[in-house]
């Protein structure tokens, strides 16, 4: 059976602790999307770990990690992780990577914080991990593919060569930086070889294989509905899909066979980066929940940039699962509202006058103000509940009025960054 783990909103709704703790009852868990800028922060018995890569089911024993042909594959990126978790005392995990994942480049991330540097305050937000320079070369048909590593010398020199003459135009009359050298490049990418090779495998046979010999496989998403390029807040997304769809593309698997799309929900709202963010809240009150929120703070797993910050968004998460294909939700950090006497929720946006409680494009998302409901608070700790009955009255109606608004069964509540700290739900 094939789960897809995604989100609904912006990102970092702890689709990793989700990842986490279903990759117990899994075989397989493949990255299909994305690459090392944005991270799943998780906590089980080996510790504290931020993954930007590597699948967040990595830690158990029986587990295939696998990175699929949709990631941006930063190589030396990913042999640090795994040799920090090995350093850390986690079992070297079982990887395979695909033969049709794209190289990201070092020259990818200086083209990144280059084209940030140039457009000043007009700028994206970017984490300059080399995202969206690398999945241009893909589609314009001048990135690396895994598989090129192993053409003949010639064959892969000529195009380096051809790449770099490229590059270098932009380099001299656009951002007047060093030019790169055809050598280096060249070099860097032998190097990349012998790193990956023993790793490098047809993905998608493997998989299909897989699933036919009834084998569990969780599907691995990162970032959130709305940083998706084509249903997101344009153009300040993230440049693949975080649709759970994509998860069939970027793991070379048929749709059909994706039976489960657990989309996971934050109980409050938060993003990093620049974007339309209707139910922002500023100030001591945002301040406040940053510094309860998430695990340690509200701080990006990648930048540490500090979270902005806001109140649960009906409108957008019921518009993410929608878009998601959700068939259940995990809701997660819901033990951090705890000290609220009330708790808002936006329940609708009003635009020009008139109230929607449709997600719109961005234009108009940029002009919307939020409708608010308020709720009771339930003013103490839910750590260490097991049972959804054992719940306070104020916190289960809290969930069943998100339940309600989103038009999802949430089947999973998260109380806690631990491994183990999840009510279940049915």
């Amino acid at each position: 059976m094939v789960r897809a783990i995604v989100g609904a909103n912006w990102g970092d709704e702890g689709k990793g602790k989700i990842t986490d703790m279903l990759g117990q009852e899994s075989d397989i868990i493949v990255r299909f999307q994305g690459g090392s800028n944005a991270g799943h922060t998780i906590i089980n018995d080996y510790g504290k770990f931020a993954l930007h890569l590597l699948p967040s089911g990595v830690f158990y024993g029986h587990t295939t990690s696998v990175i699929g042909n949709g990631v941006a594959l930063n190589i030396p990126y990913l042999f640090n992780e795994i040799n920090e978790l090995v350093s850390r005392g986690v079992p070297k995990p079982k990887i395979l990577v695909s033969d049709r994942a794209q190289i990201l480049m070092p020259y990818h991330i200086a083209f990144d914080a280059y084209e940030e540097e140039r457009l000043g305050g007009k700028s994206f937000g970017s984490t300059k991990s080399g995202i969206a320079p690398f999945y241009s070369d893909k589609y314009a048909k001048i990135g690396f593919q895994v598989s090129e590593l192993f053409a003949p010398e010639d064959v892969l020199k000529e195009k380096v060569e051809r790449v770099v003459a490229m590059k270098n135009v932009l380099l001299e009359h656009l951002y007047h930086k060093p030019l790169l050298d055809s050598e280096e490049v060249y070099n860097t990418l032998l190097e990349y070889k012998a790193m990956v090779e023993p790793y490098v495998c047809d993905v998608s046979l493997f998989l299909h294989q897989a699933i036919k010999e009834g084998k569990n496989i969780l599907l691995e998403g990162q970032l959130g509905s709305l940083k998706d390029p084509d249903h997101g807040i344009y153009p300040m997304v993230t440049s693949s899909s975080t649709l759970a769809a994509y998860g069939a593309i970027g793991a070379g698997i048929p749709p059909y066979e994706i039976k489960n799309i657990t989309t996971v929900v934050k109980a409050y709202s938060s993003a990093v980066g620049a974007g339309a963010f209707v139910s922002e809240i500023f100030g001591e009150e945002a301040d406040e929940l940053r510094k309860r929120g998430g695990d340690a703070g509200e701080f990006g797993a990648t930048t540490g940039r500090p979270r902005r910050m806001g109140w649960f968004d009906a409108v957008a998460t019921r518009y993410g699962c929608r878009i998601q294909g959700a068939t259940e939700v995990a809701l997660t950090v819901l033990d951090v509202l705890g000290y609220l006497d009330e708790i808002p929720i936006c329940v609708g946006y009003e635009i020009n006058g008139e109230v929607t409680k449709d997600f719109p494009t961005t234009t108009k998302l940029e002009i919307a103000k939020p409708v608010w409901k308020t709720l009771p608070g339930w003013k103490c700790d839910i750590r260490g509940i097991k049972n959804y009955d054992e719940l306070p009255k104020e916190c289960r109606d809290y969930i069943d009025a998100i339940e309600a608004e989103i038009g999802v069964p949430i089947t999973m509540v998260s109380n806690g960054p631990g491994r183990d700290e999840i009510i279940r739900r049915k």
